[in-house]
């Protein structure tokens, strides 16, 4: 599998399957590049399927810097892999911290984007959240560096977004703990301080975000709590964005609703390419309740 070097000389690791329109997949803080892996065997039909580990998920390099981990240096990350195999255009596909990364690769390089897929993001966008959100993140950091990625990760594996997974698919959510055990503990830190516990919410980026016009879809599972008004918010201000809320559902969506997530992602990519994912009707006004002339 290739390694692809980075604007500052960080080595990623990517891995690629199958021919076709490519899409490239972002993970999430939680998850690594593996974490894809029910989407690469589905998509890989018909797609060339790419996901990468971002810095600092062996077996890409891991800065022990927190300036070199940034939400900038993430989409730069992305834009590198992309020039790295030579595409200029994908359809981007990120989850939670990958899903912060799409919406920032659409506002800064929307020429090189044929659609966003945005999914369970919004951790620390809420406003009233928003610095205690900052703070559990660097305690999250600090769980990373002082107990290791072994210890910690069953503790974070059981949060209350990913307690569904767990009742749903106990195997699957053993495996995600599993994988998350093996993370590096620094990459894993750096990461909570630099780039999650630093980045702007959605509502700080929205006179941007009105002005976005890649076709996005938003999905947020119901019960992903601090993902639902900011999806409801990106829904609203991205002139070319559906939202779709899978019921009963938490933060790990593609592993935890593998099947519905496919579906919904190959009619959402099949509509794009047929230039039939429009932005919104101007008549559709959000203030009328019944039109009545």
């Amino acid at each position: 599998m290739p390694r692809i070097t980075t604007t500052d000389q960080v080595q990623l690791h990517v891995e690629e399957v199958g021919e076709g329109t490519p899409i490239l997949f972002i993970h999430e803080f939680g998850g690594n590049h593996e974490s894809w892996e029910p989407q690469l065997r589905f998509f890989a039909r018909r797609h060339r399927c790419i996901t990468y580990a971002a810095r600092g998920y062996p077996p890409s390099d891991v800065p022990d810097d927190m300036e070199r981990y940034s939400q900038g240096i993430a989409v730069a990350d992305a834009i590198a892999v992309l020039d790295g195999l030579g595409l200029a255009k994908a359809h981007i596909v990120g989850l939670s911290m990958g899903g912060f990364c799409t919406v920032h690769f659409g506002l800064r390089h929307p020429d090189r984007a044929l659609s966003l897929t945005v999914a369970g993001a919004g951790y620390g966008c809420e406003k009233e959240h928003e610095e205690y959100f900052r703070g559990v993140s660097r305690e999250v950091a600090d769980q990373f560096q002082t107990m290791g990625a072994k210890a910690f990760a069953p503790i974070y594996g059981s949060g209350a977004s990913r307690v569904q997974f767990q009742n749903k698919d106990p195997r699957g959510w053993q495996e995600f703990v599993d994988r998350l055990a093996t993370h590096s503990d620094i990459g894993a830190a750096m990461t909570m301080r630099g780039v999650q516990a630093r980045r702007p919410s959605f509502w700080d980026l929205e006179d941007e975000l009105k002005r976005m016009m890649v076709p996005t879809l938003v999905v947020v599972g119901d019960e992903d709590d601090h993902c639902l008004q900011p999806g409801i918010f990106l829904k609203k201000t991205i002139p070319a964005c559906g939202l779709s809320i899978f019921p009963k559902t938490g933060h790990t969506l593609n592993l935890e609703e593998p099947a519905a997530f496919n579906a919904l992602l190959a009619e959402f990519i099949a509509q794009v390419e047929a230039d039939a994912w429009k932005v919104r009707d101007p008549r559709a006004l959000s203030g009328q309740v019944m039109k009545t002339k």
